[in-house]
């Protein structure tokens, strides 16, 4: 007979499955998730392998709770962010503070980045988080932009480009490096072409 997983409702039982997730993508982000298993993962959360499966399916299972309890640190730093006030002047400081948070919190959570971008290529469920919360950015921008009266054609289009070339901009600074590349002049260069491609109307 397969135990019915559960959500827990009691503050100990809560406390108990967040050590799970907690313990599941710290071993999945250090060590990757073929080679993690659920009784390591147990072990450091400080449960039974039988507890566990009373609040999860499976491993792939404590991989979806820990991308959506962290992966918003490690991908998608400007969600947690309240912008308010963004003017047509400070346009410029705006995507250079956008740049920086991303930056930092790349190096930060480097191989949590590493191993579930590799498994946004190989597994649906991953992958289909990952570009939801892409478009959940895009349309965060947006609306910000909108509700300080700032006039784009083709918004949404234009402020994804924009996120891709941040997004592209930080993976070359943190993980690929190459040597005789000017990032600080490579960051002025991607700023300027933003700023030209949304083309911001007073």
């Amino acid at each position: 007979m397969i135990n019915e997983v559960r959500m827990p409702k009691q503050k100990r039982s809560i406390e108990k499955r967040k050590k799970i997730i907690d313990a599941g993508w710290k071993l999945i982000s250090q060590n990757g998730y073929y080679n993690t298993n659920t009784q390591e993962i147990a072990s450091l959360a400080g449960v039974s392998t039988g507890i566990v499966y009373q609040y999860f399916k499976d491993k792939h299972d404590i991989l979806l709770a820990g991308i959506e309890a962290y992966a918003d640190d490690v991908f998608f730093p400007i969600l947690k962010d309240d912008f308010e006030n963004v003017k047509i002047g400070d346009f410029k400081s705006f995507i250079k503070s956008i740049i920086d948070e991303y930056i930092n919190e790349h190096k930060l959570s480097k191989s949590a980045h590493e191993e579930i971008m590799a498994m946004v290529h190989t597994d649906e469920e991953v992958s289909k988080y990952y570009y939801e919360r892409e478009m959940t950015i895009t349309n965060k921008i947006c609306d910000l932009l909108i509700h300080n009266d700032m006039k784009i054609d083709n918004i949404e289009e234009k402020v994804h480009i924009m996120v891709g070339l941040i997004d592209n901009l930080c993976h070359e600074i943190v993980y690929h490096k190459h040597d005789g590349l000017d990032y600080k002049a490579m960051s002025e260069i991607v700023i300027e072409n933003i700023i030209n491609i949304i083309n911001l109307k007073k």
